[in-house]
């Protein structure tokens, strides 16, 4: 009889006079159930650094790991894949515009270097920004871990530094070019002839047709988007929790791939894709034929401004008449 009692008793039954320490301790999942995160007890003056674990680690951690590296790949190899594909298929557009040996002003010296300041930081910021997505897969494997710490460490710095003039850049490119890129009559029949790429003819257009005024608002809001999201991350835990970190992460990145999209169609344009267009940039002039071919409108416009400014001033005696 002892022995089928002895028997009868539970495995995890305590000896007589102790008591088992963990009988009475919440579990992990029921803690994070009800509290939404775990908590410990620290003397550092970061109160974030109380937080042990949370939800919202595990969906950034799906987000981090596969989220971004999958969909920021399939956009800009897609995108590569199909600007390759339209370069072979439409060549080189305005090949057919024959240069007069005339050239006009297409932007001064100060839209000139403000572009190349902002571009250059957006590159920088770009290969720094992708390193956080892709380097652990593609860098690390050639350097080894030391070395890609090492680039790391430093792309961190660069990123931070070089995000400060892109701000800046992004102001002053408002300043400089808000007026030219508001919409006007011009840009919905430029829109639905394809910008003359799709349809017959050429659209007229302003100083910035509908596919630029498209591209600059891209940039524009993209780059207000990566200033105000990047800055709760240079200042982390002023403004966010830890949570809010995470989400600032989520929209920085995302819209970085996406910008990074936009830009390397601009590249696209602005190099092997269409004739004369790096000399806008480049030396800031453009042949006159490629300005009436493609911007006839500011082209007409400035040649009124021209007229007008070298005509003789009226006599005062017939200023009343």
């Amino acid at each position: 009889m002892l022995i089928l009692l002895f028997l009868a008793l539970p495995v995890t039954a305590q000896p007589s006079g102790q008591v088992n320490p963990t009988a009475a301790a919440q579990q992990e999942r029921q803690l994070l159930q009800e509290m939404q995160k775990l908590e410990g007890r620290i003397t550092l003056p970061q109160r974030q650094a109380a937080v042990l674990e949370q939800p919202q680690g595990r969906q950034y951690q799906d987000v981090h790991e596969r989220l971004l590296p999958w969909s920021g790949a399939i956009i800009i190899l897609s995108l590569i894949a199909v600007l390759a594909a339209f370069y072979l298929v439409k060549g080189r557009l305005g090949r057919d515009v024959k240069d007069s040996g005339r050239k006009i002003e297409r932007f001064n010296f100060l839209e000139r270097a403000n572009h190349w300041m902002t571009a250059t930081c957006f590159i920088v910021l770009a290969l720094t920004g992708l390193n956080y997505i892709f380097g652990k897969r593609l860098i690390m494997s050639l350097v080894g871990p030391d070395g890609f710490a090492t680039w790391s460490q430093w792309a961190k710095y660069a990123h931070n530094f070089f995000s400060w003039p892109f701000m800046v850049g992004i102001l002053v490119m408002i300043l400089l070019w808000l007026r030219d890129n508001l919409p006007n009559r011009y840009d919905w029949e430029w829109l639905k002839s394809g910008g003359g790429i799709f349809g017959r003819g050429n659209p007229d257009a302003a100083r910035f047709n509908a596919g630029q005024k498209l591209f600059f608002w891209a940039v524009v809001l993209g780059g207000i988007w990566l200033s105000a999201t990047g800055l709760l991350l240079l200042f982390p835990f002023v403004w966010v929790d830890i949570n809010g970190m995470q989400v600032a992460q989520y929209m920085h990145a995302g819209m970085g791939i996406l910008l990074i999209a936009v830009i390397l169609s601009h590249i696209y344009i602005g190099t092997i894709g269409m004739k004369g267009a790096y000399d806008a940039m480049g030396d800031g002039k453009v042949d006159l034929a490629w300005a009436q071919h493609h911007h006839r409108i500011w082209v007409d416009e400035r040649r009124s401004r021209q007229t007008d400014s070298e005509q003789p001033a009226r006599p005062a005696s017939q200023a009343g008449e």
